[in-house]
């Protein structure tokens, strides 16, 4: 079956958003990926690819009960829009760096705790520095494929990452062991790693690195391998769990050690428990991380957790 003709008159007719939407369509693999990234209805997508498709004279994207696939006029097309979209992000760059002017929708994915405690506190600043960016918080401790979920900033602290991502460290997250005061009452602390076995412990089902507890043992490092007798898949429910004395849980430093000031919670372990902070990475996917609106959010974000952290230092002397 040849191609179809294409109708270059009203291909012409096509502008710029309808080559990005095409592009991000042909990147996420979904429609609705993409009308969340535009917060709009799914049939409005739809709609756009079907005046993009007559516009084309050809079907560019095959639908399916599986999901959508190009069509070889839809690769071309995509190949097409995307150069075309890449250069007009380079040239937004060129204008946006001159007037420091961003832009535009950002959809940004953190843990519960990271969100709550150091983005959502960010955001009055972020605002008065670009008042016209928007900030969409994706938050849960599910890693999300920033591709298919249409993310543009993932604020991670997992250390191997693909090569397909690049990833800029912004700051850093201590982890330390807690409990309630009502628990310790009741069952008591443990007097070295291994009598944990002993305790009912708060571990996480969505990211299980967070479940190797670290510890430093006459300068040797260890890691116990948490059971959890409770489990959940939200850093933030696993600090509520911990406050109602259910048992031990490891929390970021950032939560624990303000719990712990008001005497809510206690640190278990504190002499051995491995508490040096990890670093804590903006991933962008691919070349966004070149887009104006990005930069400008992790410059920001940067510039943020180190204040904080220097803020955390200060108070602790």
């Amino acid at each position: 079956m040849g191609s179809a003709v294409v109708n270059m008159g009203p291909m012409r007719d096509l502008q710029f958003d309808d080559m990005h939407l095409f592009a991000r369509v042909a990147e996420l693999g979904t429609l609705s990926a993409v009308a969340r990234e535009r917060d709009v209805p799914v049939s409005q997508v739809s709609r756009s690819l079907s005046r993009i498709e007559k516009a084309c004279g050809a079907r560019l994207i095959h639908r399916s009960t599986h999901g959508l696939s190009l069509t070889p006029e839809g690769q071309t097309f995509r190949d097409y829009c995307s150069r075309m979209v890449a250069t007009l992000d380079e040239l937004e760059g060129e204008f946006a760096g001159k007037s420091r002017e961003v832009s535009g929708l950002v959809r940004v994915a953190a843990s519960t705790v990271i969100a709550q405690y150091q983005m959502v506190p960010s955001l009055y600043g972020l605002a008065e520095r670009h008042p016209r960016l928007r900030v969409e918080l994706e938050v849960g401790d599910r890693l999300l494929d920033m591709a298919r979920d249409g993310i543009d900033v993932a604020i991670r602290t997992v250390p191997n990452l693909p090569d397909t991502v690049v990833a800029r460290q912004i700051g850093t997250l201590g982890r330390g062991l807690y409990a309630a005061p009502s628990y310790v009452k009741a069952a008591g602390l443990p007097a070295q790693p291994e009598a944990l076995k002993e305790h009912r412990l708060i571990t996480n089902s969505a990211v299980t690195t967070l479940n190797q507890w670290p510890f430093m043992i006459k300068g040797k490092p260890s890691v116990f391998q948490a059971e959890g007798h409770w489990r959940t898949n939200d850093t933030n429910m696993a600090a509520t769990m911990v406050l109602q004395g259910l048992g031990i849980g490891r929390l970021a430093t950032l939560v624990g050690d303000v719990l712990v000031a008001q005497k809510l919670l206690v640190p278990v372990l504190e002499k051995c428990v491995d508490r040096r902070p990890v670093p804590v990475y903006a991933v962008t996917a691919g070349e966004r991380h070149r887009l104006p609106k990005i930069k400008a959010v992790v410059d920001y974000w940067a510039e943020w957790f180190g204040k904080t952290a220097t803020l955390a230092r200060a108070k602790a002397r």
